[in-house]
């Protein structure tokens, strides 16, 4: 733990995680999430009072930062999608009406279509 905090780590990349701290100690990383949490504790209460915050913390702040980014800009794109589906509503309602309008006035005119004799 001394190593890793004082920066000069030997077994480990010497981040501040328990990942880090289980790889330099030389056991399994389950042994300081299971058996020895007041180890784990302990480690991250120092890394807290130097004043740092572990990596872990970090990139889950880092991540949920980046959610938080990706969140809004759905929301945008929702709010956009929204605005486009009420105009494409009102297109096509506008389009039945004409389409309506269109059939009867080719109802009401008499054809002037004539079929054409087949070539044998």
């Amino acid at each position: 733990m001394d190593r890793i905090l004082n920066g000069t780590p030997r077994n480990s990349n010497g981040a501040l995680t328990i990942v880090a701290l289980a790889t330099e100690a030389g056991v399994p990383r389950n042994a300081l999430t299971q058996r020895h949490t007041d180890l784990k504790n302990d480690f991250y209460d120092k890394v807290r009072a130097r004043g740092g915050t572990p990596d872990s913390e970090q990139r889950l702040r880092t991540q949920v930062r980046r959610l938080q980014e990706l969140r809004a800009a759905d929301t945008e794109e929702i709010a956009q999608l929204k605005a486009e589906i009420e105009a494409l509503v009102g297109a096509l309602h506008q389009l039945t009406v004409e389409n309506h309008v269109l059939r009867g006035q080719l109802a009401e005119q008499p054809t002037k279509v004539r079929l054409l004799p087949i070539q044998p």
